[in-house]
């Protein structure tokens, strides 16, 4: 019987122990992120990036063209 009440008694006795949060790691000073980030605050963020289509690829076909389409078109 002492042992139920043992039991019983030490879920409620420290709750949920939880480990204790770590210290944040220092990020490494860096020149090239220090000189961006200077730019970005004097001339702003550059333009998100355009991707442009490559002229010299065509659009394949990728079936030949029927009897029936080749003579509607006429």
């Amino acid at each position: 019987m002492a042992n139920t009440i043992i039991a019983a008694l030490r879920r409620l006795s420290y709750g949920k122990m939880v480990a204790m949060a770590r210290k944040r790691k220092l990020k490494k000073f860096r020149k090239v992120e220090a000189v961006k980030a200077l730019a970005r605050e004097r001339i702003g963020s550059p333009p998100p990036e355009k991707v442009a289509p490559n002229r010299k690829r065509r659009k394949v076909e990728k079936h030949k063209p029927t009897l029936e389409e080749l003579l509607g078109e006429a």
